[in-house]
């Protein structure tokens, strides 16, 4: 059975003030996909918890199960449809009694088709139902089969992520500032499961903030579909200089990492609030998907080349020991030879430090489906490879020139070998990026430690906690 993702012993899990001693029942989790689908996960096992129903970790101990789906690309969608009918084998085996399918999945393929396909399926949950999940869980406990659907459109006003119950490790978590999405680019299906760009007022998401901290929370991670335009749709204007000001001003977070900015709205005041701070890393995760100007309009990404490297050069001009990660499409509809050597030469000019690369997806309802010029599959999977080994290059020598240097890490546990210890740099984001492998002792997880960098393997990096003091307490910038 494929390991579930969030169920594991080392998982912590947020207090949820006033919750129910677990008489209701008890139920397994899994949860797929991107951070922000994490977020969504870790709010309907909160609702859960309040409600009396208990988390297990064996599905098979369970009275029933919930997978919270990914639909973003074939690919996902086919993963998510391999864990359901995982779980519904164990429902037909006398293992669960049932199966519920919430997220993406169900909001992008449709609850009767999705139903239709996998009939056995005892109930799915859109998206924006995931906080009546108790009420689901409910009809199935008490073996109601009618109205097996549960969808809500997506809410004009931001939803509460407090009263988590978390999954990822206590010293760092995913904080959501935005939902939805209104750019329109060609290739994309998120507005059709997200819906339009909700921003989450700025008192939200510092209550949110402020309670994690309490919780034991270092390093904050904000996510969303488009975070430079953030505030657009609340306030009348990008507001996400004046947001990250006042989550520096939160006691005992010590990291603020920026992901999914898009390349639009980077303004002045963005690029300088974050050269001027201490605690938003000078990490940048802005998925730029192409770099040639034609393929760019055909992508409808409201960007070209010459604004594009003009925005990387400004961000390398002005963000000190700036580390940025993108990701880029290849095999796009229509996308040349000639337009392909373009975006490998780019790549090889701006070394980037971390970079991700995907093969166009056609995904069904996406106006680039009815675009000309798809390409086949074996020349899109060659192009992938040939620009990933062109930045595994970079990304090599860019961690060979770390050797040598004193860098501050958080650490997130103990590796398999004893004595060494698992951790990350400002460059790294988690389950994106490499690791820093450290030799030390007395050490604990969430600890920020200076360790000198011994040695680069690949995407990693060896190293050992320095002679000066260690961070007993939060004194490491």
């Amino acid at each position: 059975m494929q390991e579930l993702p969030i169920l594991q012993d080392t998982a912590p899990q947020l207090q949820v003030l006033g919750s129910k001693p677990n008489g209701k029942g008890t139920y397994a989790f899994v949860s797929l996909g991107c951070p922000k689908n994490l977020v969504d996960s870790e709010k309907m096992l909160g609702n859960l918890a309040l409600d009396g129903y208990a988390l297990v970790s064996d599905p098979e101990q369970a009275d029933f199960v919930i997978v919270n789906t990914c639909g973003f690309i074939e690919e996902s969608r086919t993963e998510s449809k391999a864990v359901i009918r995982e779980m519904l084998d164990l429902k037909a085996a006398g293992k669960t009694k049932g199966v519920i399918v919430a997220g993406c999945l169900p909001e992008r393929l449709g609850g009767a088709a999705l139903l239709e396909e996998m009939p056995d399926i005892d109930h799915v949950v859109g998206v924006f139902g995931r906080d009546e999940i108790t009420k689901v869980a409910d009809r199935l406990v008490g073996g109601i089969r009618e109205q097996r659907e549960l969808f809500r459109p997506a809410p004009v006003r931001a939803m509460d992520d407090t009263a988590r119950l978390r999954l990822t490790p206590g010293h760092y978590a995913y904080l959501k500032i935005s939902e939805g999405c209104d750019r329109t680019c060609t290739f994309c299906s998120i507005p059709k499961m997200r819906g339009k760009h909700v921003t989450k007022p700025i008192e939200m998401v510092i209550e949110e903030a402020r309670e994690l901290a309490a919780d034991g929370v270092r390093e904050l991670i904000l996510v969303a579909q488009d975070t430079t335009y953030y505030g657009m749709d609340y306030y009348g204007e990008v507001r996400l200089p004046a947001l990250l000001r006042e989550l520096e001003k939160v006691d005992g977070i010590d990291w603020l990492r920026l992901m999914y900015l898009y390349p639009v709205n980077f303004t002045d005041e963005l690029i300088d609030t974050i050269a001027q701070s201490n605690r938003i890393l000078p990490y940048l995760d802005m998925p730029l998907q192409h770099i040639n100007s034609h393929v760019l309009k055909r992508m409808q990404r409201r960007v070209n080349r010459d604004k594009t490297v003009e925005l990387v050069e400004k961000l390398r001009e002005r963000v000190p020991n700036l580390v940025l990660r993108t990701t880029f499409v290849v095999g796009f509809p229509g996308e040349t030879d000639e337009q392909f050597e373009e975006l490998r030469d780019f790549v090889t000019e701006t070394h980037f430090e971390r970079m991700g690369v995907f093969p166009y997806s056609i995904e069904p309802g996406t106006p680039a489906v009815k675009l000309d010029g798809h390409l086949p599959e074996e020349v899109k999977l060659a192009r992938r490879d040939e620009l990933m080994a062109t930045q595994q290059a970079i990304a090599f020598e860019w961690g060979e020139s770390l050797v040598g240097y004193e860098l501050d890490c958080i650490i997130d546990g103990p590796s398999e070998d004893d004595g060494v210890w698992i951790g990350r740099t400002f460059a790294d984001a988690p389950e994106i990026d490499g690791l820093v492998y450290i030799e030390g002792e007395n050490l604990e997880a969430g600890q920020m430690v200076p360790v000198e960098i011994l040695e680069a393997r690949e995407y990693d990096l060896f190293a050992t906690v320095s002679t000066g003091e260690d961070d007993s307490g939060r004194e490491a910038e």
